[in-house]
């Protein structure tokens, strides 16, 4: 429209001069002039509305990411407070664990103990080679067992330690990831 109106002008001074008519040539001045103040009226109102609907959008952005950020912050959160359970069952399952193998690891050694103590009375004692020869193979079996009983324990443990490792390389990971974001 404004457009529109400086061509108008235009083509009023044109004519105006055409004519020759000095009152004609003031005239179509003045109308002119009158006609540019009203397109650069209507093109700043343009540029007003235009500036308004920028600076809506752009507050309608914002309030979009903020929305967002508090979303990304709650499930980090969460997903922390996840990790850090996770971790705490896996240090409450390792630390029994090792209990274990503690107790039978000594179940182990006095078992080993009894079989050396039993093969001497062996020796020593053939006589009685019948009792002590059941007694050494009551001590091997339960050698034998606390043998493959440490040997699973050991397994359960470097396995429950990977479990641990990548629990704990995903946490960090996870807050890594969170920080590089904020």
């Amino acid at each position: 429209m404004a457009t529109a109106l400086l061509v108008l002008s235009a083509l009023l001074v044109l004519g105006a001069v055409a004519s020759g008519s000095a009152l004609l040539v003031t005239v179509a001045a003045l109308g002119a002039v009158v006609l540019g103040a009203a397109a650069t009226r209507m093109t700043h109102a343009e540029l007003l509305a235009s500036r308004r609907d920028a600076n809506r959008d752009r507050a309608e952005q914002a309030q979009a990411y903020r929305r967002l950020a508090e979303a990304r912050a709650d499930e980090h959160a969460a997903r922390v407070a996840e990790l850090t359970g996770r971790l705490g069952e896996r240090e409450v399952a390792l630390g029994d664990l090792q209990t274990e193998l503690v107790k039978t690891q000594r179940t182990a050694a006095e078992s080993a103990r009894q079989v050396e103590v039993a093969h001497r009375r062996n020796v020593d004692l053939e006589k009685e080679g019948r009792l002590v020869s059941r007694s050494l193979e009551s001590a091997e079996e339960r050698a034998a067992d606390a043998i493959v009983r440490v040997a699973e324990l050991e397994a359960e443990i470097d396995v429950l330690r990977a479990e641990l490792e990548t629990v704990t390389v995903a946490w960090r990971s996870a807050e890594a990831g969170a920080r590089r974001r904020a």
